[in-house]
C-alpha cells in the first residue's frame, strides 16, 4: 500500500502558497489548504486529481480551528503575510500570533515537517512589518524548534505583486518614484525557486549533515540590484519607460500615509521604512545553493509575462512586422 503524505497549507491561495499547493500536488501529496472561505480556494483543485487539493474552513483566530486543520498532517506550510494593515489584520497578528498557534498546533499535533515562510533583512530592519516579521520566527521556534523557516527577498514571477503592480502603474503616471534614491539594495528570487526550497525542507532525510529541520534559510536569486535598476529592467521588458524622480525620506512617508487611506494602499510609511534596509542574502547565510537549487535568473523569467504590458500588446512587434 502507498504511504501518501498529508499536507495542510496556510496562506495557499496567496502568490507563493499556490506555487506549493502546485508542487506538493505533484508529488502525489494529498492537501488541505486552510483558509477561511473554502470558496477562494476551489482554483487550487485542478492542480492535483480528484479529491487530492482540498480547501479547508479555518478560522485563524481559534487555536482548536486551526489544530482540526493540522490534525492528521505529515506536513505543514504557513505562507500567510500581509504587506499593510488594515482593520483587525495587524502585522501582529498576522505575522507573529498566527504563526505560533500554528506552531503550537504542529507541536501538539505531532506533525512531522513544520515549513514557516518569512521574508529577508527582518533583523536589520526597522520597520514594524519586518519586527512582526522576527517575532513571528521567535514564536515559531520557541513552540516547534524543528521548524524550517525560509526568508525570501522580493519574489518574482507571472503572478508576482511587484513587477506586475508597476507594470501596470507606469502607462497612467507621469514618472514612479525613487524612494530615497532607489538605491535600496535587493536579490530578487523567482517563486519556483521559493517553492522548490520549501519542498526541499519537507522532503529532506531526516538524518544526517543536509537535515534541514530547525534551520533558517535566506533566499535570494543571482542578481543583486538595486530598486532604480529593477525599474529599469522592467523597462526592458515593457519597452515603455517612464521618468524616474527622486524622492526623499520624509516626502515618501507624507505621501504613504495618504495612499494608506485607500482600501489597497501602493505605499505605506512603513513600507518606506522597510526601503531604508537593504534586502540581500547575508555573508555564511545557509541558502537556496544550501538546499541544492540553483537559483533562476530574472532575465529567464520577466520577459514572458512583462511583455504583455508593451504598448499593443505582447505580440505588438509580430503585428507590425506583418
Amino acid at each position: 500500500m502507498t504511504d501518501y503524505k498529508t499536507a495542510c497549507i496556510f496562506g495557499g491561495t496567496g502568490f507563493i502558497g499556490t506555487q506549493i499547493v502546485r508542487e506538493l500536488a505533484a508529488h502525489g501529496v494529498r492537501i488541505k489548504v486552510a483558509t477561511r472561505v473554502p470558496e477562494s480556494a476551489y482554483f487550487l483543485r485542478p492542480c492535483g486529481s480528484v479529491g487530492q487539493v482540498v480547501p479547508f474552513p479555518c478560522d485563524y483566530s481559534d487555536p482548536q480551528s486551526i489544530e482540526q486543520a493540522v490534525s492528521g498532517c505529515d506536513y505543514v506550510v504557513n505562507c500567510i503575510g500581509i504587506l499593510f494593515e488594515k482593520k483587525k489584520n495587524s502585522f501582529q497578528r498576522i505575522h507573529s500570533d498566527i504563526p505560533a498557534a500554528i506552531a503550537q498546533a504542529c507541536a501538539k499535533e505531532g506533525v512531522e515537517r513544520f515549513v514557516h515562510v518569512s521574508a529577508l533583512g527582518i533583523e536589520a530592519s526597522t520597520s514594524r512589518y519586518a519586527s512582526s516579521k522576527f517575532d513571528g520566527e521567535k514564536a515559531v521556534r520557541a513552540a516547534f524548534p524543528q521548524a524550517s523557516i525560509v526568508r525570501p527577498s522580493i519574489v518574482f514571477g507571472e503572478d508576482d505583486d511587484f513587477f506586475n503592480k508597476f507594470a501596470r502603474m507606469a502607462p497612467i503616471v507621469p514618472f514612479l518614484p525613487l524612494i530615497g534614491g532607489g538605491q535600496t539594495k535587493f536579490q530578487p528570487v523567482y517563486v519556483g525557486d521559493v517553492s522548490d526550497a520549501v519542498m526541499a525542507c519537507l522532503m529532506n532525510p531526516s538524518a544526517g549533515a543536509d537535515n534541514p529541520q530547525g534551520k533558517t534559510y535566506e533566499l535570494g536569486g543571482p542578481d543583486v540590484v538595486t530598486f532604480k535598476d529593477l525599474y529599469e529592467i522592467m523597462f526592458e521588458y515593457t519597452h515603455d519607460p517612464k521618468p524616474l524622480v527622486t524622492l526623499p525620506w520624509a516626502i515618501a512617508k507624507i505621501q504613504g500615509a495618504i495612499f494608506s487611506l485607500m482600501p489597497t494602499p501602493l505605499l505605506t510609511p512603513d513600507q518606506v521604512e522597510s526601503l531604508k534596509t537593504d534586502n540581500v542574502v547575508t555573508e555564511d547565510a545557509l541558502s537556496l545553493e544550501t538546499l541544492g537549487i540553483e537559483s533562476t535568473a530574472m532575465s529567464s523569467i520577466l520577459p514572458h509575462y512583462l511583455s504583455r504590458y508593451q504598448p499593443g500588446g505582447r505580440f505588438a512587434n509580430v503585428k507590425e512586422a506583418s
